[in-house]
């Protein structure tokens, strides 16, 4: 399938593989049309902590200049918990996410998308001690890197499934690097945490705008359900395929809201790398059009 013809005012694509390198990512969204990207700059699912040597931080930024790709988001390793009471784990999270805003430091991304932590314990104790140790790591990493604190589905003991929530994490975190802080929401954790984008789309962002504030989202994952309303579970969808259905994905793709946030992909890629990407990109578009 040809790569769909992208608009160059948009923020549009796939959480790509770095298979081969962090510096192969750029060419896997020009292959897919994309426009914004999200990539691992580790694996997600191991604690070993690469180190970006300059000549590959340079090989990322000349293939990212010469793609269309125009926004790049990491996403943090799934491991990392922030918000955990275990003294060792919580040392090694932080260890370990100091690592990643550091690798994006040298690629030049400026947004990391990071899962807020699993309390365990206590909810309010969990709370202050993923502040605490968001404080920590960005105080360790100087610069204009943002962290954005996904909103979740509120699965066992997971933080950040309510706008409340979310908020209340971003209070707690010291005021000195507060302003590095932001939120990246996901139509399918938000469905799934009870917030109906489907039946009730305005009133949805209408409350978010109100409790957390528009102007601090960083970007949007766009997944549809494999499971119904309020489920509490994280099952990614192919767009208009679940349980949301194609209304929310349409009115987001029209709403000038959303136009300078980057929107981002990460519905099932199947047997092949690129074909539901590139069906998937090509859909959205569709609604997009007037």
């Amino acid at each position: 399938m040809v790569p769909p013809k992208s608009n160059p005012n948009e923020l549009l694509g796939a959480h790509v593989s770095t298979a081969g390198g962090v510096q192969t990512a750029p060419a896997r969204g020009t292959a897919i049309g994309a426009t914004a990207i999200q990539v691992f700059t580790k694996t997600p699912n191991q604690w070993k902590e690469p180190v970006v040597s300059e000549d590959q931080a340079k090989a990322f930024r000349e293939e990212l200049a010469t793609s269309g790709v125009r926004s790049v988001v990491s996403h943090d390793s799934y491991l990392i918990n922030l918000a955990s009471p275990d003294p060792e784990l919580s040392e090694r999270s932080t260890t370990a996410f100091i690592a990643e805003l550091t690798r994006c430091r040298a690629l030049g991304i400026r947004f990391v998308v990071s899962h807020p932590g699993n309390y365990i314990d206590d909810h309010d104790a969990g709370l202050e001690r993923n502040a605490k140790n968001y404080a920590k790591c960005l105080k360790a990493v100087p610069g204009d890197i943002m962290v954005l604190i996904e909103g979740t589905a509120g699965t066992g003991t997971a933080l950040g499934r309510t706008f409340d929530e979310l908020a209340q994490l971003r209070e707690l975190i010291d005021r000195e690097v507060r302003d590095r802080v932001g939120v990246c929401l996901d139509t399918c954790h938000l469905y799934s945490a009870g917030y109906d984008i489907a039946k009730d789309y305005e009133g949805v962002w209408k409350t978010f705008d109100k409790t957390v504030g528009m102007k601090l989202l960083g970007c949007l994952h766009l997944n549809d359900s494999k499971t119904p309303f309020a489920s509490h579970k994280d099952r990614h969808e192919l767009i208009a395929e679940g349980s949301l259905g194609a209304e929310p994905f349409r009115r987001i793709m029209r709403d000038p809201r959303f136009t300078k946030i980057p929107k981002i992909l990460e519905t099932p890629k199947g047997d092949d790398e690129t074909a539901n990407d590139l069906k998937m990109l090509k859909r959205l578009r569709g609604y997009a059009a007037k």
